[in-house]
């Protein structure tokens, strides 16, 4: 597969001519919806993952594509093909197997609700795990991994990616850091992946896993 990283949460994966996007929300203004689309994942509800906006430049050039998600994110979409999964299930569009796993949003505020949050693995290989920190509870060879949000702190992302213990991890979740900021965890998470055998890496382009 070919991958694709965009600002923030937002990324592509290809595989022979077919390409699946992952959370097109609009912080990711570097984004622009691609030809031969098949299906658009989207991990939860929040605008930094949804932007319905660029759901329409995607089905205006692909109008056939499936957009997936949970209850919480299918019901606000009304005006294109959806299809609603929940932690557990399993299926198959184009040359993408997906699984999905976990339910809930990391907590932000003890004091207000939370959302419900997806993380999804996509041809037994890739796994992006939204807005959490849940384990999928088998073997990853990349992640996506999120490291900076109200909702985490840099123990849990430490703590998170030497669980899976992938053979590459690359940053994800970060529009909210300047480059100063960017450059403090990749400094130090590779101190920690590479004894166990984690290549830890951000992605300046295209990348083939």
């Amino acid at each position: 597969m070919h991958l694709t990283k965009y600002e923030h949460a937002c990324l592509t994966l290809e595989k022979d001519g077919q390409l699946l996007v992952i959370d097109p929300g609009g912080f990711s203004s570097d984004f622009i919806a691609p030809a031969n689309v098949v299906a658009v994942v989207i991990t939860h509800d929040h605008g930094d993952h949804l932007d319905h906006d660029q759901l329409a430049g995607i089905i205006d050039k692909n109008p056939d594509a499936l957009i997936i998600g949970d209850q919480a994110v299918t019901s606000t979409i009304e005006a294109f093909a959806t299809r609603t999964v929940q932690s557990g299930d399993r299926l198959t569009i184009g040359e993408f197997d997906l699984e999905f796993f976990g339910g809930q949003h990391a907590v932000v505020y003890t004091v207000a609700p939370t959302t419900t949050n997806l993380g999804v693995m996509v041809n037994d290989l890739f796994y992006y795990p939204g807005d959490s920190f849940t384990l999928p509870g088998k073997p990853v060879d990349v992640l996506a991994l999120p490291i900076a949000a109200p909702w985490l702190k840099a123990d849990e992302v430490r703590e998170f990616m030497l669980a899976i213990k992938p053979r590459l991890a690359f940053p994800t979740h970060d529009a909210l850091l300047s480059d100063i900021g960017k450059s403090l965890p990749d400094r130090q998470l590779p101190q920690f992946g590479r004894p166990q055998g984690i290549d830890y890496m951000r992605l300046t382009g295209p990348l083939d896993i």
